[in-house]
Parts: C-alpha cells; structure tokens; sequence
C-alpha cells in the first residue's frame, strides 16, 4: 500500500499543501483535482519519488512497484517502441539486456552460467516470457500497428509517441499506477480503451485529469487540492461536486443562523445591561455569546471566470449552408465535396477521422482560407465569430490585454474593458500584462472574451478547452449551453460534447454522417 504521512510541500513562503495524511488502497482509482497551480501534479512527483517533500515522507511497500506515465516525448528516441514499453518495468528489462549480454559472449565461462542462470530464475518470476507479446497487445490495444512495434520511437509521429509512453506506464501490471493527464492527444478510441483498461485494474490507479466524463467513469475516489490540503471523497467528479457544494452550502446556512442569533444576542445585552431587572439574563446571554464561534469558510484556489455568449439579434430561419467543399493543402485531399445545412437552434459538434479536416474546415467557414471548391450561403442575419485551436497568431503584438481587448469591444471606455477582464479572472495590474507572454489558458481566456463582446449569433470553437483548468472549462460549458444561437464546435472533452450538441457531424474520408442526436447516442452509449 502507497501512503503519504505528513507530507508538506513548501517552496519558499509559498505552502502547496501541508500534513497530508492519505492511505491509497489496492483496487480503487483516485481522481487527483485542483485549480491550477494547486499542487497536483507535484503531489504526484512527490508520491513517485521525483520530489522530496518539504515534511513528512511517503512510504511503499518494498515488494510493490510503482508506474509512472513519462511526460518527455522524446527520452526514447533511441529505442524501438517494443523495448520502450517493456522498459516500463525497469527491473524486468535490465535481466533481459544482461542476460542477451551473457549469452553474446564469445567466452562464455562457468560463471556466466551461473549468473545467467540465477537470471532466468528471477525472469522467469517476473513473466518475462510472456513480456514481449503482453507489450505488442497493449500497442496493438492502442492502435499501434504490429509494423511500428520494431521500428524506433524517433520514427513515430507525436500522437504515437503519447501511445507508446502509455502503453509503458501500464506494462507488467504495475501495483501503483500514477497517470498526469492520460487522455490528452489520445483519440477517442484510445480513450475509451484505456477507460475500460482502469476500470478492470486490480491494483492503485492514481490520476491527475481535467476530463470529467473521464474522472466520472473511472474513478472510486476523489482526491481535492485545496485549501492548503489534501482531503478524499468517495464516489466520482460528479459526486464530489455535488457533496462539496452542498457542504459549503450548509456552513454558509449554519454561519447565517450564528449570526442571526449572534445579533439577537447583542441587541439585547445593549438595551438591558443597564437593566438592574434584565441584568442576569443579560449576563447570561453574554456567556451564550462567547461560545458561539462562526465556522472558518477559508478562500478557495479555485477561480470560476464568467462566460456568457449573448447575441446581439436573433438568427432568422436562414443560417448557413454549406455545399460542396472541397480542400488539399499540401498535395493532400482534407476536404472532399463537404456539404450540409446549419438549421435554426443548431449546436453542431464535428468528428472527423483526420483532425486536421475540423480545423481545415472551420477555417474555411470563418472566412480565413478559401475552399478549392464549394461555396458557402449565409443567412442575411447570421454574424460570425470563431475560436481558433491554434490562437497564436491573434496574440502578436506588444499590446497589453486592455489594449488589445478593446479592439474588439464596442464599448471602449478602458474601466468597462478592465471590469470585463476581471470577470475572466485578469485582476487589477494582470489587466496591464504584455499579451505576447500569456499562458496558453490566459490566452484562451482572452479568445472567449473577444467572443463574448462579438454579439455574433453564429459560434465556431475548435477545441475550447484546451490549456484550461476544470473550473474554466465548466464556465465554458455553461456558456455554451445556454447562448441562444448556433455552434459550430469540435472538442475532446466528453462531457462538453454530450451536454452542447444537439447534433453530430462525422467527416469520414469517403462520407459525411449527420445525425440529429446527442454525443451519447451517436456512440452508442446509454
């Protein structure tokens, strides 16, 4: 069993957490949350060892084995992917390298025998023969052809890589598994995959996700990040949330009913202290009011910023229609003769087996590029805005964010600005800051906010919830739900798709599939 004791991480006069006392038992999952900069996934650092913490220490059992998924993409660049997954049990691959080297000796003495022979006793222990063939199905599981399993990692592509650094960290059946944002860059398929993989895993799984659908389906325990501390719930994200509320809910209620009473209280102690009749009771209601004490209610990390797409009119009937698009960029067809309608309440959400058509495809619709072929028909009323997934380009400029921001706002007076980027969490001289320096969840802040000034009645987000914290992407999820005109969106994160869209798109190379249905039932999930 993996426990932290006591555990404290300080750096300098800044306290991530502190006295963290968790015990992680076989056979549950524990779904690490926090706002940004919480502190999660230095706690994991911490419960792998990578970090000592400041107080404290965390403890393992000398027979249990820890797995951690590796965040550098290219630490293996020299090793086929087939090694690279075994070299998730490091142990297991050091015996099977030096004994390959004993058995290559050209002097091969009594001695080498002996120590290959001990070799293969403790291979044998830790199934090493069946190693190679329990990595190919993991791979194969992932979507990671036979033909790639012998080639080396620097001849993957990226989203391979992330595939293959997976397969590692859960290879040889691991007794504490410890995952940092498993699901990004993972296809759907792979998600579902590794989904249904922890669901069946016998041993610990700890994880740090922004993917709530995800912490929801997997999850037996919730593990929060805030306050300074650490503190466990049972149950799933969702669980969680609605037993966190309503326990903030009853300590702001029972304060209330405090300080009612605490009022009640001194109001009479002021009209009758002087009251030598009422003198007893007053006395006696100042010893009531010395032990009632208010509940400490202390601030929390996490930041909800405010996201509300309001148009300016109404769409009329006539939205968009698009016909007959086609686009090759590059030598290559992303695009082939791409046709549909946009109806009135619309909230399309787009699949598409190659990524690049989405992006391809909404840019074409934000007026950005143009199609090879094809034409788009707009409705008289339709106003347009776009939240583009690569947003770097907006941001070139030396402006800071109240100068850039009111460019885009019909209200120029700099403390309405000011005030605006406030409610999206840019306070005080944070409204001052350089744009070309933002964080990529601070940009994306500023995108929603350009959107939201817009007015427009028509919205196009590729991918929305990228870089954002969990509190972020809820607002944004919010916000969509409610806007009173039509989207147009494309997004990994499952709960947004399935609680938005009231329609689906799936471009396929050789067809498009639409149907007017939710995420779930497109799936196929109940």
């Amino acid at each position: 069993m993996l426990s932290a004791n006591g555990v404290t991480i300080r750096f300098g006069k800044r306290v991530l957490f502190e006295d963290v006392n968790i015990k992680f038992a076989k056979g549950n999952c524990y779904g690490i949350i926090g706002a940004n900069g919480a502190g999660k996934s230095t706690f994991l650092k911490v419960l792998s060892g990578e970090i000592e913490p400041s107080k404290g220490d965390v403890s393992l059992e000398k027979t249990e084995r820890i797995s951690v998924l590796k965040q550098d993409h290219f630490a293996f660049e020299e090793y086929t992917v087939l090694d690279t997954v075994i070299m998730g049990n490091k142990e297991l691959y050091n015996i099977m390298k030096e004994k390959d080297e004993i058995y290559a000796k050209p002097d091969f003495s009594e001695e080498d025998g002996m120590k290959a022979a001990k070799l293969e006793e403790k291979f044998a222990e830790l199934d090493g023969w069946n190693a190679e063939a329990d990595a190919e199905k993991l791979l194969n599981d992932l979507g990671i052809i036979p033909e790639k399993h012998y080639k080396l990692m620097s001849e993957l592509e990226a989203r391979e890589k992330v595939k293959v650094l997976l397969a590692q960290s859960l290879f040889g059946n691991p007794d504490v598994l410890l995952l940092d944002e498993p699901t990004n860059d993972l296809d759907l398929k792979s998600i579902n995959w590794l989904q249904e993989f922890l669901i069946n895993f016998e041993n610990t799984v700890i994880v740090v996700s922004h993917d709530r659908y995800f912490l929801n389906k997997v999850c037996t325990h919730i593990a929060d990040v805030d306050f300074g501390k650490i503190k466990v719930y049972p149950g799933n994200y969702d669980f969680w949330y609605e037993s966190s509320q309503l326990a903030l809910r009853q300590m702001k209620e029972q304060n209330k009913k405090k300080e009612e009473k605490i009022k009640e209280l001194q109001d009479f102690i002021a009209r009758f202290s002087a009251n030598a009749s009422k003198s007893k009771q007053a006395t006696s209601r100042k010893k009531t009011l010395e032990k009632i004490e208010l509940d400490e209610i202390k601030p929390s990390n996490r930041k909800y910023p405010y996201v509300d797409f309001k148009p300016d009119r109404e769409p009329g009937k006539e939205i968009l229609q698009v016909k007959n698009i086609s686009k090759t960029i590059n030598g290559e067809k992303i695009l082939n003769n791409i046709s549909f309608t946009v109806k009135s309440n619309d909230k399309i959400a787009f699949l598409a087996d190659n990524e690049i058509a989405k992006t391809v495809l909404f840019q074409i619709i934000a007026g950005e590029i143009e199609p090879d072929e094809g034409e788009l028909i707009w409705g008289t009323t339709i106003t347009k805005d776009y939240f583009p997934k690569d947003n770097n380009y907006l941001f070139e400029s030396d402006e800071n964010l109240t100068e850039w921001l009111r460019k885009y706002s019909k209200e120029p007076d700099e403390t309405y600005v000011r005030g605006f980027l406030g409610r999206m969490l840019f306070s005080g001289d944070e409204s001052l800051k350089k744009v070309n320096v933002l964080s990529g969840g601070e940009k994306v802040r500023c995108v929603l906010s350009k959107l939201m000034l817009s007015g427009a009645n028509l919205l196009i987000f590729d991918e929305p919830t990228n870089h954002l914290d969990m509190e972020s992407i809820t607002s944004v999820n919010e916000g969509m739900t409610k806007f009173k005109g039509n989207i147009l969106f494309t997004s990994h994160d499952h709960q947004l798709t399935q609680t938005v869209a009231n329609r689906i798109i799936d471009i396929k190379d050789d067809k498009v599939i639409d149907r007017e249905v939710t995420y779930n039932e497109y799936l196929g999930i109940e």
